[in-house]
């Protein structure tokens, strides 16, 4: 089959954006593959190996009281269980944050994990062995994850077919259950990310080079594909933003009238904004634009889509707490949910927020936030430099763009970044924590797609340069030594905090 001239430089892009979306896939599903607690291993392999030792020294004392052999086994198998089960510390599970949603999981769909007229309440959960979490909060005599319901309960729908039909539960089978669900939740979805991504680069690039650079650094250099491998609520509301921006592009660019269109725009866009709440700043801004483009469609089929994901959100949080506020925001005077104290295994625990240790207590000064959120340890620019391309990008559609849809969507995304960025920095000292332990500003990495789009015409302006190739890749490669630093864990520091740790600089 002959392809046209015209057509030869598409098809080579296009074949290239497969092989960059390839590469990317196989790598983040080799990392969810392999997703442990590595640095436990050892120590739960010998933990394990004294095991038999243990068995052998409880059979003669069994032997000894002078029990039947048939009792003995049956002990003898009970106990092993309850040792193995102690023992086991590695797990796929890799930080409080993601844990605190995983209990929720089981406590939705495990009946013995349930909690009589409190269905989201994980106190049974969190007394199982490796299924302790600082990430919850504590009201009416009953211990939560202090995350929003709406993401758990999505993620208990996927996992309830999984245990009715195998009988596996996440207890004792967390590496079958919890891979296959990372790959149903996290890589499919970036798959599909990387593919409208790469449609809307093709719509909007101009250079073949330009182009690829930009898949390349949606491919290898963001923090979304670090985070492949762990349940998050960052990474589906990149997906959701870029879901819904590929739709209005489709309504304001193309002219496209179909409803589907505006519903995906409604839905995927309020998504967004239920999983990173300041995300809310993009949902109206998509929302006014449409309104103002096509009132009645928008109104039809928008508007209801929207707001079925605003009465999940609210509803499932008025079931789990019996209040429209989320978790997270009963942290003042009377109203403090994580000011408690709770009992595991016998053993009475404060509540770890009474009394946060390290980057969770919260950097008391600003200006030290400010730069370290820009350009320090945790900085957007200094972690993730390809995004200073971003910026020259939307300057470049600002000033020069001779389409003015173009103009006004970078002056779109400069607003929301903008007024996301003033929101996390004019936040108190309790929450000036960098998002805790963590490998970047998680808070930002939703913005992905939207500052992927802005890159394009400063990567298609250096593409006719060499030098400026050369930086653009430069910056590429620093972005994406940040991004693959926490090759296992992604809640660890980023490795700027860790070299500055190390030299004895902070």
């Amino acid at each position: 089959m002959t392809t046209s001239t015209d057509d030869s430089p598409k098809q080579l892009r296009r074949s290239v954006y497969l092989l960059l979306i390839f590469l990317s896939a196989g790598l983040m599903l080799g990392r969810i593959l392999a997703v442990d607690a590595v640095d436990k291993a050892a120590l739960e392999d010998y933990r394990l190996k004294n095991i038999s030792r243990d068995l052998e020294k409880k059979r003669q004392t069994l032997e000894a009281k002078g029990l039947s052999g048939d009792v003995i086994q049956r002990e003898l198998a009970r106990a092993e269980a309850a040792w193995r089960q102690q023992a086991r510390l590695c797990r796929p599970f890799l930080s409080a944050n993601d844990r605190s949603r995983w209990c929720t999981v089981r406590a939705l769909v495990e009946e013995d994990m349930r909690v009589e007229g409190a269905p989201y309440a994980i106190d049974k959960v969190v007394q199982q062995p490796n299924w302790d979490t600082i990430d919850m909060v504590q009201h009416d005599g009953h211990l939560y994850s202090s995350k929003p319901p709406l993401l758990p309960t999505l993620m208990a729908a996927v996992y309830w077919p999984i245990h009715r039909l195998t009988g596996m539960t996440l207890g004792t089978h967390p590496y079958e259950i919890g891979r296959f669900m990372l790959v149903l939740l996290n890589l499919i979805p970036m798959i599909v990310y990387l593919v409208l991504l790469a449609r809307l680069v093709e719509r909007f690039g101009t250079t073949d080079w330009g182009r690829m650079f930009v898949m390349a650094a949606a491919a290898f250099g963001t923090f979304l594909s670090t985070f492949a491998v762990t349940i998050n609520n960052h990474l589906p509301a990149a997906v959701c933003a870029l879901a819904a921006v590929y739709a209005a592009v489709r309504i304001w660019f193309d002219d496209e009238r179909r409803m589907r269109y505006f519903i995906v725009a409604g839905l995927f866009g309020a998504l967004a904004a239920v999983n990173e709440f300041p995300a809310a700043a993009f949902l109206a801004v998509l929302s006014l634009a449409l309104l103002w483009k096509t009132p009645r469609p928008t109104l039809l089929g928008y508007a209801p889509a929207a707001l079925l994901v605003a009465i999940a959100f609210f509803g499932t949080n008025w079931i789990a707490h019996q209040s429209l506020k989320p978790a997270y925001l009963h942290r003042s005077g009377a109203d403090n949910w994580y000011d408690y104290t709770y009992e595991r295994n016998g053993r009475k625990i404060e509540s770890y927020w009474k009394n946060p240790v390290g980057v969770d207590r919260g950097e008391p000064s600003w200006s030290r936030y400010a730069t370290n959120v820009l350009v320090g340890h945790h900085g957007i620019f200094s972690l993730t430099p390809v995004w200073l391309l971003s910026v020259i990008g939307m300057a470049l559609w600002i000033w020069k763009a001779h389409d003015p849809r173009l103009r006004w969507l970078a002056v779109a995304i400069a607003l929301i970044s903008l007024a996301c960025l003033a929101f996390y920095l004019g936040q108190p000292v309790i929450h000036r924590n960098y998002g805790g332990v963590t490998s970047g500003l998680r808070w930002m990495f939703w913005f992905a797609p939207l500052w992927l789009l802005a890159m394009l015409p400063a990567a298609d302006a250096m593409a006719g340069r060499r030098w400026a190739r050369g930086l653009a890749q430069v910056l590429l490669a620093l972005s994406v030594l940040s991004a693959s630093y926490p090759t296992w864990n992604p809640w660890t520091h980023p490795w700027m905090m860790d070299y500055l740790q190390y030299m004895g600089w902070i």
